[in-house]
């Protein structure tokens, strides 16, 4: 019996429509339905029975935590679903790596959920929605994806969730697992090594109930000369928690020491991360300095702290930090 997997779609540049096929730039991303993506991908009927759920179509640029929530609730109940075996999410490149990194910290391992994305709107000449969406339904329908966590099929690669970002604008090739690489390969299904599952799934399935939005948590790119009112600015504005992306290793200017020192004696957390491409930031013996974000980079670690202020367990952020 063919497996039965569920379609949840969001939107994205794989559901995007352009005047031009020749226009890879200047499209609307999330014009199609889920009837038009399968139509676009002969050969799915062979992989799996595939049931249908337009959860969102917006562009991935406006993907809010409100939507992780209510895409997190939709997964949940197709997987407590006797008749699904697994479950495919369609969505934008641009903020994949962040909706992939809070399902992973919120599913538990057990049946297959696998996100995939495209850098060309489905209307364009070679477009690669429907080979990344053929991938993963075929990922999604193999028994060597079950216990795994969230995987992202593309180009024709299997990566882990958490370990996702996007590298480019517009190659093919943009989303990576920098230091990590992928797991494995979708044509044909094949996993070289198996996922560092780490923190997965370790949001209990009631943490998050009832919960239509997460606490505020705000990203600031420290520039030279940068100056900290920004800071200031945030924590007015209601903040609960500050990501720093300061350059090199977490390395804070001494202009913004004292309105990080009057942050954190307000409640407010601040953590050290990084605005460069790729690299832990290290944990300083100096307890005046703040925490840094080890391996996460600004976009996961406000997820982390999102998650543990929600959660009111602030050792998951420490944990993630470490």
């Amino acid at each position: 019996m063919a497996p039965r997997l569920t379609l949840l779609t969001t939107g994205g540049t794989i559901a995007g429509q352009a005047a031009s096929a020749a226009d890879t730039t200047g499209y609307t991303a999330g014009a199609l339905d889920p009837a038009a993506l399968i139509a676009a991908v002969p050969g799915l009927a062979a992989l799996a029975v595939l049931h249908c759920d337009a959860v969102f179509s917006i562009d991935s640029k406006d993907m809010t935590p409100a939507h992780w929530l209510a895409l997190r609730a939709r997964v949940q109940h197709h997987l407590a679903r006797a008749d699904c075996d697994g479950v495919i999410i369609t969505h934008g490149t641009d903020t994949l790596e962040e909706t992939a990194f809070f399902l992973h910290l919120t599913l538990p391992p057990g049946k297959p959920v696998v996100m995939t994305a495209a850098m060309r709107p489905a209307t364009a000449l070679s477009a690669d929605g429907p080979m990344n969406l053929y991938q993963a339904v075929a990922v999604a329908a193999h028994p060597d994806s079950a216990d795994k966590g969230v995987l992202v099929v593309v180009n024709g690669q299997i990566f882990a969730g958490a370990d996702i970002v996007k590298t480019d604008t517009e190659a093919l090739d943009a989303i990576a697992a920098p230091g990590r690489g992928p797991l494995g390969t979708a044509a044909p299904v094949r996993f070289f090594h198996p996922p560092a599952l780490g923190r997965t799934g370790c949001i209990a399935p009631h943490a998050l109930a009832g919960l239509s939005d997460l606490p505020r948590v705000d990203i600031l790119q420290v520039a030279a000369g940068s100056a900290p009112d920004l800071l200031t600015a945030a924590v007015a504005a209601g903040a609960r928690a500050l990501v720093l992306a300061l350059p090199g290793n977490g390395s804070l200017p001494q202009a913004w020491q004292r309105a990080v020192a009057q942050a954190r004696a307000a409640g407010v957390t601040v953590v050290r991360s990084t605005r460069t491409a790729h690299g832990r930031v290290a944990h300083a013996a100096d307890s005046a300095l703040p925490p840094a974000t080890g391996a996460l980079n600004p976009p996961k670690a406000r997820i982390a702290l999102m998650l543990s202020l929600a959660c009111g367990q602030p050792e998951l952020a420490t944990a993630l930090f470490a």
